[in-house]
């Protein structure tokens, strides 16, 4: 039977604003990768999100970003040293880290956010420093990063886990990226769309792209977006006509208490 897990970027909110339906999302979903206060998020709301996740069995990560809270980390920043972006990704992970700890739900993996993910994923030297940071913090956190992406390289070159990770609601282009929000086509909002074509990725292993392309994919986790109107409803009919199409629905890695 194919396994796939299931992940949603959480703990967006930040102080009186609120950012998805968390506390919906949470009862769908597998993996949970929490903001770190650099694009979204606070303390008391990564407290919370993590022992929601607790509650529900829902493995969590650290979702680190570009320093661009104004921005909500969708911006493109250039310019910073290396060493400098490092020591934010370190800062953020450790925050994460040091909150799960203490409230005994250990984090399990990495995913980076919006721009910083999107840069990395065609940057070497910005895959490199992601990497390095995960290092430095724990090297045995698992780096959920794009098929076909300078991360996925510079994570297998260092020995750092990695996991998969596919979109549902989003199409490919012919070298496997992630088509530009700004693309005609580029956000699936149908459905029967989004589970046809997870599960060509899940079941055939194939990415299918824009122009027609099929990439091969070994899929080991699907992104759900729980940041737009009834996320969470189109989450839950997504998990359940992958059950019904015989796919065991599990987290890619357990918290280690």
């Amino acid at each position: 039977m194919p396994t796939i897990d299931l992940n949603c970027d959480m703990g967006e909110s930040f102080g009186a604003y609120k950012i998805g339906d968390d506390a919906a999302m949470m009862e769908v979903i597998t993996t949970a990768n929490i903001a770190c206060g650099f694009h979204a998020g606070d303390p008391v709301v990564m407290r919370d999100t993590i022992l929601s996740a607790r509650k529900h069995g829902v493995a969590i990560g650290a979702h680190p970003s570009f320093m661009d809270l104004y921005g909500f980390g969708r911006r493109r920043i250039s310019g910073e040293r290396p060493e400098d972006i490092e020591a934010q990704l370190i800062y953020q992970i450790a925050a994460i880290q040091g909150m799960a700890t203490a409230l005994d739900w250990p984090i399990t993996h990495v995913k980076t956010h919006g721009s910083l993910g999107n840069m990395a994923a065609e940057d070497s030297v910005l895959a490199e420093v992601c990497v390095r940071a995960i290092k430095a913090v724990d090297p045995k956190l698992v780096f959920i990063t794009l098929p076909y992406s300078e991360t996925m390289r510079a994570a297998e070159a260092a020995g750092i886990a990695v996991a998969c990770e596919v979109y549902a609601d989003r199409r490919y282009t012919d070298n496997g990226m992630l088509a530009p929000r700004q693309m005609e086509g580029a956000v699936i909002h149908d459905v029967e769309a989004s589970v046809d074509q997870v599960l060509t990725m899940i079941s055939d292993k194939v990415i299918p792209t824009i122009g027609g392309g099929r990439l091969p994919v070994d899929a080991a986790t699907v992104c759900i977006h729980g940041d737009t109107p009834g996320a969470a409803i189109t989450a839950r009919a997504l998990r359940d006509k992958l059950t019904t199409a015989g796919i065991d629905i599990s987290a890619f890695a357990k918290p280690q208490n």
